[in-house]
């Protein structure tokens, strides 16, 4: 019995966004048909646990695809489970009946974010008409008592069923290319297309007799079924490197998502070399077939450096990469996969120290940009920064969580120093106040360092403050000797603010300093010296900053500037800028640091006759 049904105005309406708005590419036709047989065959399989009697139950389930390009055709070949009459028009015919209304409904309430209603109406076998005129679906179902059927469409006026010669179970669909996809029907081309987005299906994959899929979907076996070999291999295969991994993350997880992913760690840090930005290297599939290779959004930027797979069977495998980002899945495995790969991180920390210390030491950088550019990551990602500390020897690591546990009762502060490197910290005016109180000082010198932890803030409810910061109270030092009275200091102090005029905020009698004669404080809500050179760099106006210098009144430098105001007041104003200038420099406030060395020069031309 033949049977003809037209297609109605909204469902060539449908046609056209399936056929020419839901794929970006046109090769994905090859894609979802390939996995309509695959889902067949797995169908076809539990059908033979609950059925005794499956016709033709000796056909190997495998998929096998024939091209013929004097023909123009494309042959898409499985033995799975088959259809019936009812089923053709129910699987291939929803679209040409109620359904399709309830799809542009359920379009028109998504908006542009169609991936989440594309999955419920199966509408991944018309993408085949973005490269045909003419599909043919030859069936036998399961059941031995069910027809030999032919479902034909051109895609545009409609569908017919028709009775056909004697088939073998499964399906068999018959591709007729238009003209300007006639390449498909090449082998080569064919086999490219596989390679890309069907490589992992898990059923014997057959291009005109030969098998393509030789490549093992590893990331859904056990952990213990795999060896180091083989995912070494499976690292160099989908990162193209030829190196080994430096870690690996294998994981499973069926709440609050299905997820499978294998994550590497690659031996090196690819942007130290200067090689540009590295492109997102986490591959996404959903049961074994490819979404895409190089996904926005379903891992965070800073993660970029990863390579691997996630394939969640949650994902509609008809998702399209330009509604990835809006995927409130894809959203929700970004931070799934975030937060496990941050706990691994923080378990080898806690493990394996040195292990976790040669990360850092390659790839830090990105768990700092993690800090400035994930907002809900930054505590945890603050956990795994390293650095030194005025408390330990040179070259020994810590993190916040230790610093912590060595601070001082009732210590609600996290004290850090940013600077060239650890001698140029030690050798600055700004450390030596607080070891000489025994407070232990967080010790960086990574030139991003000051934004970052001015971005931080704080961590576990302990505010973040650089040692340099003006509004820092410390107790007085007991043995300290100062060389002037407290009349003096007092009168050196207007001296100075006279002095020194606009060129600092404000002049005070210090009590930091034990061996620098003066040291310039910055403003605790003021950017400092780094993040000022940063917004430079950028193109930003940084604002104009006044430091507060303070003097160390035990310094006898400044018991003989004292002195010399008295009696040389000229010479005592070049030396007094000149110490000023020099704790300026040392705090990064001078736009020019060529002045500080010609008022240097001045000086010595008064001071030398």
């Amino acid at each position: 019995m033949s049977e003809t049904q037209s297609f109605q105005a909204e469902v060539r309406q449908l046609l056209d966004i399936v056929i020419h708005s839901l794929y970006t590419d046109k090769e994905i036709f090859v894609r979802e048909l390939i996995s309509n047989s695959s889902d067949s065959l797995e169908k076809l399989r539990l059908k033979q646990l609950t059925e005794n009697s499956i016709y033709q139950g000796d056909l190997p389930l495998e998929i096998n695809i024939t091209t013929d390009e004097e023909a123009k055709t494309l042959t898409f070949l499985d033995h799975g489970i088959g259809m019936n009459r009812q089923e053709l028009s129910d699987n291939l015919g929803t679209i040409a009946r109620s359904g399709s209304k309830e799809f542009l409904e359920a379009l028109k309430e998504k908006g542009d974010n169609n991936a989440s209603v594309i999955g419920q109406f199966g509408v991944g076998f018309y993408s085949a008409f973005m490269a045909a005129d003419k599909v043919e679906v030859f069936t036998h179902s399961w059941d031995e008592e069910a027809e030999n059927l032919v479902w034909s469409s051109d895609g545009q006026t409609g569908y017919t069923i028709d009775a056909a010669d004697e088939q073998q179970r499964g399906c068999k669909i018959v591709v007729h290319l238009k003209e300007d996809s006639e390449d498909f029907a090449q082998e080569a081309t064919l086999k490219g297309i596989i390679e890309r987005y069907s490589r992992f299906v898990s059923f014997p994959l057959k291009v005109n007799g030969e098998v393509v899929n030789t490549q093992e979907a590893i990331w859904l076996k056990s952990k213990s079924e795999i060896s180091d070999e083989e995912y070494t291999e499976f690292y160099k295969y989908c990162a193209h490197a030829y190196d080994e991994p430096r870690a690996k993350l294998h994981f499973s997880a069926d709440a609050p998502l299905d997820i499978n992913a294998l994550l590497f760690t690659p031996a090196e840090n690819q942007e130290k070399f200067g090689m540009g930005q590295m492109k997102a290297g986490v591959a996404l599939y959903c049961r074994k077939v490819l979404i895409d290779a190089e996904p926005q959004g379903l891992l965070p930027e800073w993660l970029r450096f990863l390579r691997g797979v996630v394939d969640s069977a949650d994902l509609p495998l008809n998702i399209s990469r330009e509604s990835m980002q809006d995927s409130a899945l894809v959203q929700k495995l970004n931070r799934v996969l975030t937060k496990r790969y941050i706990k691994e991180l923080s378990k080898q920390a806690k493990n394996e120290p040195e292990k976790y210390h040669e990360f850092y030491e390659r790839f830090g950088r990105f768990l700092k940009e993690g800090i400035a550019t994930s907002f809900d990551q930054q505590e945890s990602l603050a956990s795994l920064l390293r650095f030194e500390s005025s408390m330990l020897d040179q070259g020994e690591q810590t993190g916040f969580d230790a610093y912590v546990t060595r601070a001082k009762e009732g210590q609600d502060t996290i004290y850090y120093l940013t600077g060239l490197d650890r001698e140029a910290m030690e050798n600055g005016p700004y450390l030596e106040a607080f070891e000489k109180r025994g407070i232990e000082v967080a010790l960086f010198h990574d030139s991003v360092d000051d934004y970052i932890l001015e971005t931080l803030n704080e961590y576990k409810g302990k505010k973040l403050v650089s040692a340099d910061r003006a509004e820092i109270e410390l107790d007085d030092l007991a043995d300290t000797e100062n060389k002037l009275s407290e009349e003096e200091s007092k009168s050196l102090v207007e001296w100075l603010g006279k002095t020194l005029g606009e060129k600092v905020e404000s002049v005070d009698v210090g009590k930091r300093l034990v061996s620098h004669p003066v040291v310039a404080l910055t403003p605790q809500d003021a950017p400092s010296g780094q993040v000022r050179a940063m917004m430079e760099a950028m193109g930003q106006d940084a604002p104009d900053l006044k430091a507060r210098l303070e003097f160390n009144p035990s310094h006898e430098l400044i018991a003989k500037l004292n002195a010399l105001k008295n009696e040389n007041e000229e010479v005592a104003a070049k030396v007094a800028n000149q110490l000023a200038d020099n704790a300026l420099l040392a705090a990064g406030m001078v736009k020019n640091p060529a002045s500080v060395v010609a008022s240097m020069n001045t000086l010595l031309g008064s001071l030398i006759k």
